[in-house]
């Protein structure tokens, strides 16, 4: 799955059931959206080699025009997008905090683990080359993109990295720990501001009622009536938080059902459809074409001549 296809709260396991990591890299094609916005539930390491980027966290903007690493703690509301037409990528490394714990409940896991599992910790939001803890950073999550088999991958193509080889994981979790242990040696790592933004939350309710009631009809004020706010206001803040209105946003999630299924499953398009809330196929196809420049039918023969 490409993470730039990713706009609501991601329900898939990052790694695999039994090791909560995975590696990412996501390349710009141009200016626009790279990433877009998404949140989950676990921790995530990013490193921009070079280009401009700009992120977007929970509603503020943060630039990423060189060489850094930006961090996005649980739960946080974020997307990255594109401000130049260079060739440049971001790679990425998103894991459960579960993964650090240990069975004895030692000095780092009571002071370190467990509070950034539980949001009582942050990760420091960005460290550039200045920073002396850049350079040990580097290496250590270079060593897990190693671990991942990084190197034997098309260096321009977008990828997904899991591993259930028992010496990559251990590779890969101590460098985490060690990427942890730099944080806390130069005190990056600091408390969780008890201000709580309630904008961000409701945006992020409202996403998550997106994708589990897309196939029904969606009324804006359903999505207001969620997070106990008037239309109006919400509309504003949605298009702020996201970008796009909310049933651009509602479209745009549709159609991307509707590419998944004419990949993964033989569906009639009429079926198709009605499984992605659309009650009339002409609708329907026009808001497909208008996304993807071409038919559902002629969409599913290209994909299966791509895989072929």
């Amino acid at each position: 799955m490409n993470r730039q296809s990713s706009v609501f709260k991601e329900i898939r396991t990052h790694g695999t059931q039994s090791f909560p990591c995975a590696a990412y890299r996501t390349h710009s094609s141009g200016r626009g959206t790279l990433v877009k916005h998404h949140w989950h539930e676990e921790a995530e390491i990013l490193y921009f080699s070079g280009g401009k980027f700009r992120l977007e966290i929970n509603m503020e903007s943060f630039p990423a025009h060189a060489e850094c690493f930006y961090f996005i703690n649980p739960g946080e509301l974020h997307s990255i997008i594109t401000e130049s037409s260079d060739n440049h990528w971001e790679d990425a490394v998103v894991f459960s905090p579960d993964i650090l714990r240990f069975d004895s409940c030692d000095g780092a896991q009571i002071q370190l683990v467990n509070p950034i599992r539980n949001g009582n910790l942050l990760f420091p939001r960005c460290i550039t080359p200045r920073h002396p803890a850049f350079a040990p950073l580097r290496n250590a999550f270079l060593d897990i993109m190693h671990a991942f088999g990084r190197m034997a991958a098309d260096p321009v193509s977008d990828s997904t990295l899991v591993t259930d080889d028992l010496t990559s994981q251990l590779y890969i979790k101590s460098s985490l720990l060690y990427i942890l242990a730099t944080l806390s040696s130069h005190r990056l790592l600091s408390p969780t501001e008890k201000n709580f933004d309630k904008r961000v939350e409701s945006v992020k309710t409202s996403l998550t009622y997106i994708r589990e009631h897309y196939r029904d009809k969606i009324y804006i004020s359903d999505l207001a009536g969620q997070v106990n706010l008037n239309e109006q206001y919400f509309c504003r803040l949605f298009k702020k938080a996201v970008g796009c209105s909310a049933i651009a946003y509602i479209n745009e999630y549709r159609i991307k059902q509707a590419r998944r299924l004419l990949e993964e499953t033989e569906l009639p398009v009429t079926e198709i459809c009605l499984e992605c809330g659309y009650n009339n196929l002409g609708n329907f196809l026009r808001e497909f074409r208008r996304h993807t420049g071409t038919t559902p039918l002629q969409y599913r023969k290209h994909q299966g001549t791509v895989e072929s």
